[in-house]
């Protein structure tokens, strides 16, 4: 398992720290990493490296995924877990590390690293003075945990972890990420539990930026839908998900459209007798949708089946 010592701005840091227990982070760069963030695997830790003076790793968080999307976008789907208390003030650090001027209506496009169960430690329990750690880097330096100095930073992550301190930071009291080296194994990926904004990321990007129905692209007409409710199934899992334009999100989640368990959409009778309308969305009935080539990112056919005899309005 590796680890990735990421270079982190105090600012970001201290902001997201006072916001007492969060499920997620947006570890965001002010410009794309060029489609692919290769650095980690999903479950694998990325650790807050506090800059210069400070030299310390303050917190971390577990991978799950990585998008670029439109700073309006990030600003919709995350909010203050930017790291910013406003849409201006996350438009103006990022235009500020751009280098470019900020100019009514620019969006630019930014790398996301999606975060869940971010941890921030107080101060005295910062790590300081990584090994290998050199002043020159960037962005940040991988370490592979079974070696020497990536078991040594593992090693004091895991302690702050088990102290009622440091969990206490954790979105959810779950089973640490790594057992205990020393005669107790090696380090282990973590399982992380996705907050709202990573499952719309990861359900909008399985998708290809596509409604699984109408193959529209406009992102911000896109909507990650919960099959079944979130509110039922308590946790935010991508084969519960299915990326929908929004006007489709509101009659799939009103019952007057389903998907079967074969993937094929159904339109409700009931459309033309409650609006006097709907012969756009009648047009859609028997429709194959798209779905993801990952099986386990693919519709649940139990979860469809839960929609089409609970939901749908025939």
């Amino acid at each position: 398992m590796n680890a990735f010592l990421a270079a982190t701005d105090l600012d970001w840091f201290e902001f997201l720290s006072r916001q007492g227990t969060l499920d997620e982070v947006n570890f965001w760069y002010p410009k794309p990493w060029g489609g692919h963030f290769q650095v980690l695997k999903r479950g694998e830790p990325l650790l807050f490296k506090l800059k210069r003076p400070y030299n310390a790793i303050g917190g971390g968080g577990f991978f799950v995924h990585y998008t670029e999307l439109p700073l309006s976008l990030a600003w919709s789907t995350f909010g203050p877990k930017n790291g910013a208390p406003s849409h201006l003030e996350l438009w103006r650090k990022i235009t500020n590390l751009r280098r470019e001027l900020p100019r009514p209506g620019h969006d630019p496009t930014i790398g996301c690293v999606l975060l869940a169960e971010p941890f921030f430690w107080p101060r005295e329990m910062w790590i300081p003075d990584p090994p290998g750690w050199s002043a020159s880097i960037q962005r940040g330096k991988s370490y592979h945990l079974r070696e020497p100095d990536g078991r040594w930073i593992w090693e004091r992550v895991v302690e702050r972890l088990q102290t009622p301190a440091g969990s206490a930071s954790r979105a959810k009291e779950r089973p640490l990420p790594a057992v205990l080296p020393g005669g107790f194994g090696d380090p282990l990926p973590h399982t992380p539990r996705l907050g709202q904004g990573i499952f719309r990321a990861v359900v909008t990007d399985a998708y290809r930026r596509r409604c699984a129905v109408t193959q529209e692209k406009a992102l911000p007409a896109l909507d990650a839908a919960h099959i079944r409710p979130f509110s039922e199934v308590g946790e935010h899992r991508p084969s519960n998900g299915i990326l929908l334009r929004s006007d489709v999100h509101r009659l799939f989640d009103a019952g007057y459209l389903t998907v079967t368990a074969d993937y094929r959409l159904e339109a409700s009778r009931r459309l033309t007798e409650d609006f006097d309308d709907g012969e756009n969305y009648r047009k859609l009935h028997g429709r194959r949708i798209w779905v993801p080539e990952e099986p386990e990112l693919r519709p649940d056919p139990e979860a469809l089946r839960w929609h089409n005899e609970a939901r749908f309005r025939g």
